[in-house]
């Protein structure tokens, strides 16, 4: 496996690039936006296509870099389901997995720091974000945070993993890298408590200063989504209600690029053809089957996916390659639902 650990000064933000192999698919944990360049460099360097680009939570510190990553390679963006982003490509909830080639992670809902703070699991490692530091925890005085929640969080799922598994966490301040539960178990002074009411009483009295960026972080961080009225994109985007008049026309064929655990959660459109986003180079190349549909001149493609980031991007990359059949439905399967669409359960459900 390829495993960097990233850090930016500034902020003392952690982020972390994961891949199976060099020429495979790779996927990023809290990236910071002015590092984007580097990263990228990195990327290139070992010859690494980055499919997703996920946040632990809405950060108070830093701008994220999933915009500026998505922007320049058209990456799946993620975060979990309680954040209040405007748009991210796929949103997780505790149990799911965020899956890229060979690697997958095990999504852990851990409120405390904030009420959108998520761990993520892989193997013998965590990725902790701000809710366990190395000999800290997050604080928990602002964006709905809560001592209480977190004392739960910690002591009720990350201190119940195997004592050997390594602790990355999204910060740190002293110059350590990389810890173990059983190291924070035993050494982390916060954790040194018998009850939720003696660790929210620590946590209650730290007294600390806000964030300096958090003014102009988190109302950024909570404006990232893919701009899905842009010009280039505009003429060719039609609204579930428009999607939903064209669904029996047997011209046009819905697309749904989710990946498989989003269908089957979340439910399909009956007929809908199956082409998940991380496929879609070979599916537009030649032989690809969405290259031969879109050459019918007959034939229209409608595509859609969770939140219409992902089925914005395909858009612009079929638009780049020629295509100009190809029509996208903003909002995705969010806004179908909304509009009263019929959603069906997905095949293997049945």
């Amino acid at each position: 496996m390829i495993f960097r650990q990233f850090f930016d000064t500034t902020s003392s933000t952690y982020t972390y690039l994961l891949a199976s192999r060099a020429g495979g698919e790779a996927l990023i944990i809290d990236p910071v936006l002015e590092k984007t360049d580097h990263y990228l460099r990195v990327l290139k360097e070992l010859d690494l296509r980055l499919v997703k680009a996920v946040d632990t939570h809405v950060h108070a510190d830093h701008i994220t870099g999933l915009g500026s990553l998505r922007d320049a390679t058209h990456c799946v963006t993620v975060m979990g389901a309680e954040s209040s982003v405007d748009v991210v490509s796929m949103r997780v909830n505790e149990g799911d997995t965020i899956n890229i080639e060979n690697i997958s992670l095990d999504v852990l809902y851990t409120p405390g720091h904030t009420n959108d703070s998520y761990c993520f699991l892989l193997g013998d490692r965590v990725f902790t974000g701000d809710t366990l530091l190395i000999r800290g925890t997050g604080r928990t005085d602002f964006q709905h945070g809560s001592a209480e929640d977190q004392y739960n969080s910690i002591f009720g799922k990350l201190l119940k993993l195997p004592d050997d598994t390594l602790v990355y966490p999204g910060h740190d301040y002293k110059g350590d890298t990389v810890s173990t539960i059983a190291e924070e178990r035993a050494f982390n002074p916060r954790l040194q408590v018998s009850s939720a009411a003696e660790y929210a009483d620590i946590m209650n009295n730290l007294k600390l200063p806000n964030p300096k960026l958090m003014d102009v972080a988190v109302p950024a961080n909570q404006k990232i989504g893919l701009r899905q009225d842009e010009a280039a994109l505009k003429d060719s985007t039609v609204d579930a209600r428009t999607s939903m008049a064209l669904l029996n026309d047997s011209s046009v064929v819905f697309v749904d690029l989710r990946e498989d655990g989003e269908r089957h959660s979340n439910g399909v459109i009956e007929g809908a053809m199956h082409v998940p986003y991380p496929s879609l180079s070979d599916a537009i190349g030649p032989g690809g089957a969405l290259n031969i549909l879109a050459t019918r001149m007959e034939t229209r493609l409608l595509l859609f996916c969770a939140y219409g980031e992902r089925s914005a991007l395909a858009l612009q990359d079929m638009q780049e390659r020629g295509f100009s059949n190809v029509i996208h439905m903003a909002g995705g399967m969010g806004a179908w639902v909304e509009a009263g669409g019929v959603v069906s359960a997905a095949e293997s459900d049945v």
